[in-house]
């Protein structure tokens, strides 16, 4: 299961992220997210476990407070759900 977390704080490692789900299981991949033109994190990541220690993780670890901010965590929603437009909808050109 893929599994977002928010609300991390800027300074937070793939490693950081890693080692606060072990506890629940195995990790098969931690990832937080870094814009591409600063470099910096844009303050969540994804964090890929089995099923059960996933669904262990979530309900532990959400709304905790890790290194001073209260984390949200919930299962990723599939990217294809969005309308896939890029935000200029299905307008038609007239030219």
């Amino acid at each position: 299961m893929n599994i977002y977390v928010g609300n991390l704080p800027f300074a937070t490692t793939d490693e950081d992220l890693k080692q606060l789900f072990t506890e629940y299981g195995e990790v098969q991949k931690a990832r937080v997210i870094i814009d591409r033109e600063s470099g910096r994190s844009r303050g969540f990541g994804f964090v890929e476990m089995s099923d059960n220690a996933a669904r262990t993780a979530i309900s532990k670890l959400n709304e905790t407070e890790f290194d001073g901010k209260q984390i949200s965590v919930n299962e990723a929603r599939d990217k294809s759900n969005g309308t896939g437009t890029g935000g200029y909808g299905n307008r038609r050109r007239s030219w």
